[in-house]
């Protein structure tokens, strides 16, 4: 497979092309392009949220913890007392690094679910509610945001598939087909309860009117 530095890189410049793209074709201002790339590259290093020693791991984990105060504090700034909010978001912090990590490592499994492509859809989906519903952002612009997200996802998959293939010896290596696959064929039951998680979303989606048309945009790109 490919390693940590590999999986960034692609995923950085992956998001640097789109963010620069956009941003040339006017679909999206310098400030909006620039969370793009980075969901884009973080998108590219999430598959591996499931390795439990890896730099992409600690480095997921720290990001959720710090993305988990940011919202609660822009959700709950207005409700609650410098004070309290100080404990709240400590609390997110603490939840997410030293609670959510390890109780994570404790029940997944590498190459499992989250090498598919399944949780990758699931992924941008949540990226895209907690766009739209939390943070507040414009629903295109939100999908845009689930998109780039998804983006890295799935280069992180392919890389993964083109790592398992040994050119110099022209063999296919035993890892082949276990990083881009639709859902984790081991475990139909996880991915059933993946699939359920996914549609569960789909009430609090932006309009899909909007990805349509962010469909349309990007579609006049190419031509």
């Amino acid at each position: 497979m490919a390693d940590f530095r590999t999986h960034l890189s692609a995923a950085v410049g992956g998001g640097a092309l789109l963010a620069f793209a956009g941003w040339q074709s006017g679909f999206w201002t310098p400030g909006e392009a620039l969370p793009l790339g980075a969901l884009t590259a973080f998108g590219g290093i999430l598959p591996d949220i499931d390795a439990d020693h890896s730099h992409a791991v600690r480095l997921i984990f720290n990001t959720m913890a710090v993305l988990a105060v940011v919202v609660g504090v822009l959700l709950l700034h207005a409700q609650l007392e410098p004070g309290a909010l100080l404990m709240v978001c400590g609390g997110l912090y603490v939840g997410v690094r030293l609670v959510l990590s390890p109780v994570f490592k404790r029940f997944s499994v590498h190459r499992g679910i989250w090498h598919s492509l399944l949780a990758a859809v699931l992924c941008g989906l949540a990226t895209s509610v907690a766009g739209y519903q939390w943070l507040g952002q414009p629903a295109m612009l939100a999908w845009a945001q689930g998109l780039a997200l998804l983006l890295g996802y799935c280069i992180h998959l392919l890389l993964d598939e083109i790592y398992s293939v040994d050119l110099t010896g022209a063999r296919l290596k035993r890892s082949f087909g276990t990083a881009l696959k639709l859902f984790d064929y081991r475990a139909p039951g996880n991915s059933l309860l993946m699939l359920l998680i996914a549609m569960s979303l789909l009430p609090w989606l932006p309009p899909f009117a909007s990805l349509q048309g962010l469909m349309l945009q990007g579609s006049t790109f190419w031509r």
